[in-house]
């Protein structure tokens, strides 16, 4: 393990985080909050320990794939350390393991709250809170590697560690340049978004921090009723662009290359389009009588498909009150998820394709026992290192379920809030259902039962392994 490029990148995170804590600053400055000092003081300390920690001395400082994925476990336990330190210090928060949940759920993109009362939050808070969603959306070593000094080798255990999916793959040649391409388009699109909001009427402190939930696939809301109060135009653009932000990436740089026809090839964001298409419709119909007119029932339904399946967690309605038959098809969203490559969570359709693929062929084999049968995805030949990690992670993924569901089972909470709360976590949505649900909140959990869902958010969001790795002890031997 070479400890020296492990300390090095936390230090290019806490540089890269003290540089963000300064806009919360500002922010408390419009408003005329007294909390911009806590807010400065913990950004200059950051900045300040991480510069430190960043300054290259003599050594070897060569990354491979050990050391990228403990960095990049390491580096978001430690961003989310220093980044619950002011909503603590500030009283905004005064437990800090409930201010340590909270900002989990915010860099992960979760948007699972122990706020009650949501709206008392200071102004700095509150976008800090938000800000975070869209820092964690795309990733912080994404961003990083824009700016590291590291080969194009090195880069790439970084990026393969965070970026959510069963593989990552280069846009253009160099990692750097993909890093690029990947923020210009994540950037491009929220600046779009926050252009919507704004004609629509929304405030601009709402918009900021609405984008920020919806880019992100977060869904902290600044109100205690979500998206509820706002304009059916406006949530028909959150709708949109939560929908749009959990397509693969890799689809809209088709696009920007002119090679449309090949990006409606890929395989995973057809299904994509084609779930979210069959769910909205099944649920339109199934609220209808319960909404009034199909006109809003198809505009509930499309919001809440597209919140659940993106992972964002941002809600229109308590839709923890419609038919089984709805509540049920969203949870089922929760586990698919959104694709992989974008900045939506859940265990990826690219991964359900996988799944479903393998069956097919499993079945083909049981009736022609010596038939040759290969997985495809997009016209191409699954790699069986794919098809393994994928099976892996799912086995992985069920045990982790299954163990969170028994540990939080131990407050005693009803079935429904207690499973839902699991499943949300590990999958990063936000919202469950029952006391979990939409218009409820995590903070009635003991303390050790929110250990245990911050650890799910951060291994849904990290996709399992990078943070297992910590807990193995092979791992730290030189």
């Amino acid at each position: 393990m070479n400890y020296r490029s492990i300390t090095y990148i936390l230090g290019w995170i806490m540089r890269v985080e003290g540089a963000f804590m300064l806009l919360p600053v500002i922010v408390a400055l419009i408003y005329g909050e007294d909390i911009w000092t806590i807010y400065l003081i913990c950004a200059l300390l950051t900045l300040a320990a991480g510069v430190l920690l960043s300054r290259k001395r003599k050594g070897n400082f060569q990354l491979f794939a050990r050391e990228g994925y403990v960095a990049v476990a390491l580096g978001w336990v430690v961003l989310s350390l220093i980044g619950a330190l002011p909503l603590w210090l500030t009283g905004d928060i005064p437990h800090f393991v409930d201010a340590l949940f909270e900002i989990i759920s915010g860099f992960t993109t979760t948007g699972s709250s122990i706020l009650v009362d949501v709206e008392a939050l200071s102004r700095g808070g509150m976008f800090w809170r938000c800000f975070s969603h869209w820092i964690g959306g795309m990733g912080v070593l994404v961003f990083l590697l824009q700016i590291i000094p590291l080969s194009s080798g090195q880069t790439m255990y970084l990026m393969r560690a965070e970026s959510p999916g069963p593989s990552v793959s280069k846009l253009v040649p160099r990692v750097r340049e993909t890093a690029l391409v990947l923020y210009g388009i994540y950037i491009a699109m929220t600046v779009l978004e926050i252009f919507f909001l704004l004609i629509g009427g929304m405030p601009l402190f709402d918009t900021l921090c609405t984008t920020f939930g919806s880019a992100g696939t977060g869904g902290f809301a600044i109100w205690s009723d979500s998206m509820a109060r706002y304009s059916p135009y406006l949530q028909i653009v959150v709708t949109i662009f939560m929908f749009l932000f959990g397509v693969n990436f890799s689809f809209y740089y088709l696009l920007l290359t002119k090679r449309v026809k090949e990006a409606f090839q890929i395989e995973e964001v057809r299904a994509y389009f084609g779930i979210f298409a069959v769910a909205t419709v099944l649920i339109a119909f199934n609220i209808l009588s319960q909404v009034g007119n199909l006109a809003d029932s198809f505009r509930h339904a499309a919001f809440q498909v597209s919140s659940v399946m993106t992972t964002t967690g941002f809600a229109t309605t308590d839709f923890d009150k419609w038919p089984e038959f709805s509540r049920t098809l969203l949870v089922l969203l929760m586990f698919i998820g959104a694709c992989a490559g974008s900045t939506g969570g859940g265990m990826k359709v690219s991964r359900v394709l996988i799944y479903l693929k393998t069956i097919k062929k499993e079945l083909a084999f049981l009736v022609h026992p010596r038939s040759v049968k290969v997985v495809m995805m997009d016209g191409k030949r699954m790699e069986h290192t794919v098809v393994r990690a994928a099976n892996i992670f799912l086995i992985t993924y069920l045990g982790i379920l299954a163990l969170s569901i028994l540990v939080v089972s131990l407050d005693g909470s009803d079935f429904t809030t207690t499973v839902t709360a699991v499943i949300t976590a590990l999958n990063n949505v936000g919202p469950g259902l029952s006391l979990v649900g939409p218009m409820g909140n995590f903070a009635f959990f003991s303390d050790l039962s929110k250990f245990v869902l911050m650890f799910d958010m951060l291994a849904g969001r990290l996709e399992i392994f990078p943070l297992l790795l910590l807990f193995v002890p092979y791992t730290w031997k030189k």
